[in-house]
C-alpha cells in the first residue's frame, strides 16, 4: 500500500517541534521534502518517512513474532573505550544523537533504550543498512538456486543490454566493484547521489530533464573503469541489485523482502520501503523498520541457517576473495578497520580475525554483529551530518568494546 504522495504529511505536533501547546509552528520549524534529511528536521523526518514519501509495505505475515527473551541490566554507566577516550555508554549514546539502541547477547535483550520520541513500535529509516537486507534476500535466492553471484546482470535484466552494465555480474554489484561512475558526495547537492533522490521522490524535482523512473535512469549511467576493479561505494549499484532480486524472485521488491526475510525471521512489525512514482523500491537506503526487528535481522545473520538465511551465505560473506582486501584499499591504520578488513555482500567486515561485521547507513544507522561475543547491536541515530569520523569511529569502537565486555562478564 502506498502512502500519500510527496508533500502530503502528518502535521507535526507541538511536542514533535518542541513548542508549547497552542503555539503556531513557525515556518522554519516545518518539516518538508526539501529539508527532512537535514538537522534538526531529520530528528522527526527519519521516524515519519511515510508521511513525506510514497512507501510500499513489507508485511510481517500472520505468524507469531520470534521471541526476544529479556535479560536486562543497567549498562548506561558502563565505561567504554572509544577513539582514545573513556566514556559511559550513556554519554556515547548522547554524543552520537541516538534515537534507539538495543543489544542482544545470545538472542536475549540485555539493554533496550529509546529517546527522541521513539517507542518499540516506531519505524525508523535504515538508510544504507537497507543494503544489507537487500543482499540477504539475494542470499536466500542463491540458496534456492534462483540466482548465482556469477550471473550477468543483463541475463536477468535484458533491458540493460548495450548499456554500461554489459559485463557486470551480480557479484560486482554485491561487492561495490562494478565500473559505474556515480558521485556519492552527500554534501554536494549536484552529486549523482543527491540528484537521483529527486527521481526517488526524496527531494523536490529541481533538475531539468530527469528520467521519469529509476529504471529509465540506469541506462544513462556510464563507466569510469572496468567491472571487477577496486571497491568504490556507490548506492545506485544496490538499486540495480534490487531490480535483479525482483526478476530472479518473480515479484515486487517489498513483497520479496517480506516473503524471503521479514516473515521467516519472525518480525514483530511491518516494515516499509520508499518507492518512486512508478513503484520502484529504493533498495539501497529506503527501508524503515522498528529497532527490535532490526535486532532480529542481525540475530538472523549471526546464527545463520534455521531455514531462513543459508549458513553458506553467512560464510560467503565472511570469506573474502583473493583480491578483496587489496581491492578494498583502506589503510590498516584507519581507526575504523582492523587489518584485512573488506566489504562483501553489502556488509562491512571491519575485523575479519574475530570476526566483527556490520551494516551501516549514513547519519548513524548500524547493525553490528560480533561473532565470538555472540552479540548483536542495533542503533538508530540522527547525526547532524551524513558521515563524520567524530561520530562514526567512537560509535563503532564503543559498540565493539561493549560487546566484548558483555561476553566477558565485565558489563
Amino acid at each position: 500500500m502506498l502512502a500519500p504522495m510527496p508533500g502530503a504529511r502528518r502535521i507535526p505536533t507541538a511536542a514533535d517541534l518542541g513548542l508549547m501547546v497552542g503555539d503556531p509552528p513557525p515556518a522554519e520549524r516545518l518539516v518538508t521534502l526539501a529539508n527532512w534529511q537535514d538537522p534538526p528536521f531529520n530528528r522527526w523526518g527519519f521516524q515519519h518517512v511515510r508521511d513525506l514519501i510514497p512507501t510500499a509495505r513489507i508485511a510481517r505475515g500472520d505468524g507469531r513474532p520470534r521471541a526476544l527473551p529479556r535479560d536486562e541490566r543497567d549498562l548506561m554507566r558502563t565505561r567504554l573505550r572509544a577513539s582514545g577516550r573513556s566514556l559511559s555508554l550513556a554519554r556515547l549514546l548522547e554524543e552520537t544523537y541516538t534515537d534507539g539502541f538495543l543489544v542482544l547477547h545470545r538472542g536475549r535483550i540485555v539493554t533496550e533504550h529509546y529517546t527522541n520520541g521513539m517507542t518499540p513500535s516506531t519505524a525508523h529509516l535504515l538508510m544504507s543498512v537497507s543494503k544489507s537486507i537487500t543482499s540477504t534476500a539475494v542470499g536466500v535466492l542463491v540458496g534456492s538456486g534462483a540466482l548465482r553471484p556469477d550471473d550477468m546482470v543483463t541475463a536477468h535484466i535484458p533491458e540493460l543490454a548495450g548499456t554500461s552494465f554489459d559485463g557486470c555480474t551480480v557479484r560486482h554489484l554485491l561487492d561495490m566493484r562494478a565500473g559505474t561512475r556515480f558521485n556519492e558526495d552527500y554534501d554536494d547537492l549536484k552529486a549523482d547521489v543527491r540528484v537521483y533522490e529527486q527521481i526517488y521522490l526524496w527531494r523536490p524535482r529541481t533538475t531539468r530533464k530527469l528520467p521519469a523512473s529509476m529504471t529509465d535512469y540506469y541506462p544513462t549511467l556510464r563507466n569510469q573503469g572496468s567491472h571487477g576493479g577496486p571497491f568504490d561505494y556507490r548506492s545506485v549499484l544496490t538499486d540495480v541489485l534490487g531490480w535483479v532480486v525482483e526478476r530472479a524472485g518473480g515479484g515486487r521488491f517489498a513483497d520479496l523482502i517480506s516473503s524471503l526475510v521479514w516473515q521467516p525471521m519472525g518480525a514483530e512489525f511491518e516494515a516499509e520501503v520508499t518507492v518512486d512514482a512508478h513503484g520502484h523500491a529504493m533498495a539501497d537506503g529506503g527501508i524503515s523498520c522498528t529497532l527490535r526487528d532490526l535486532a532480529r535481522f542481525g540475530e538472523l545473520m549471526r546464527i545463520g541457517g534455521r531455514g531462513v538465511v543459508p549458513r553458506s551465505w553467512v560464510l560467503d560473506t565472511l570469506t573474502p576473495e583473493d583480491d578483496q582486501v587489496e581491492a578494498f584499499g583502506i589503510p590498516h591504520d584507519d581507526d575504523a578497520y582492523a587489518p584485512g578488513a573488506y566489504y562483501r555482500n553489502k556488509w562491512w567486515v571491519i575485523d575479519p580475525s574475530k570476526p566483527v561485521y556490520m551494516g551501516s547507513g549514513i547519519n548513524g544507522q548500524t547493525i553490528l554483529i560480533h561473532v565470538p561475543a555472540e552479540v548483536v547491536v542495533a542503533k538508530f541515530s540522527t547525526w547532524p551530518v551524513a558521515w563524520d569520523a567524530r561520530f562514526s569511529y567512537p560509535s563503532t569502537q564503543g559498540m565493539v568494546d561493549l560487546a566484548e565486555r558483555i561476553a566477558s562478564g565485565r558489563a
